[in-house]
């Protein structure tokens, strides 16, 4: 069984407020009295792609008693992000990671688009996830995590920014029966939904949390507890997720 803990979405930008937001979730999972297998930060981990803003993040993440592993957003920028938060050399292509566990392997992958919004998984990023998936053998249970989701969460400002080309993803899954799951940020609320027949997990917030159209005109509620997950692959394969809030 794999237990993940997942964050996204912490927008440091050197503010006292984006600092106190991500340190509160930081010492709540560093002090969970129980151990997860691994620790998921779904993007938009700056708020500017400024590499003082990812030195912090290194800062708030470095003391982990257990993997952090992360993926950019469309507020990160690759060549700081590598740098200052990965600690290797500054470069532009896609920031893609692969973290192996026991019978089970978690697939970073990178959705930014430089300079856009909008999120796809490029040609570069699909080829490594195959030939990952490839390098495991086929008999590993995996899940793919990345920034954008690749269905609609019903709010108008996520969902102008959706993953593209999700048929494309449908088709990996579909030739790839080992994912058993997908796991995003982006949209800043937690939310469970069915991508291509596999389970889709989404993500709160830890900066703010996006207000439906049902419960207000304004988008973000700034005043909302910080929000985290949890997500367990068991060993049948099935992908369990919950949701939690830290005030």
């Amino acid at each position: 069984m794999l237990v993940l803990a997942h964050i996204s979405d912490p927008h440091l930008d050197g503010s006292e407020r984006a600092t106190t937001r991500a340190r509160r979730v930081r010492d709540h999972l560093w002090g969970l009295p129980g151990r997860v297998d691994a620790l998921l930060v779904t993007g938009d981990i700056a708020d500017h792609g400024a590499e003082a803003e990812y030195e912090e993040a290194a800062g708030l993440l470095g003391d982990a008693p257990f993997p952090v592993l992360t993926c950019p957003g469309n507020h990160d920028s690759r060549a700081p992000y590598r740098k200052a938060l990965l600690g290797v050399p500054a470069a532009d292509g896609p920031v893609n990671s692969v973290h192996v566990f026991d019978g089970a392997a978690v697939l970073m992958c990178d959705s930014s688009i430089p300079g856009s919004d909008e999120g796809a998984l490029d040609e570069e990023t699909y080829d490594w996830i195959e030939t990952t998936l490839d390098e495991l053998g086929g008999d590993r249970r995996a899940l793919l995590a990345f920034h954008h989701p690749p269905v609609a969460v019903h709010h108008p400002l996520p969902d102008a920014y959706q993953l593209r080309d999700a048929d494309r993803l449908a088709a990996l899954l579909e030739r790839r029966p080992e994912i058993a799951g997908l796991i995003t940020g982006h949209a800043h609320t937690p939310a469970a939904s069915v991508f291509a027949g596999r389970p889709l997990a989404v993500g709160p917030g830890v900066t703010w949390t996006l207000r439906l159209p049902w419960e207000g005109e304004q988008v973000a509620d700034r005043d909302a507890p910080v929000g985290l997950a949890f997500h367990v692959l068991d060993d049948d394969g099935r992908l369990t997720s919950h949701f939690r809030v830290v005030t």
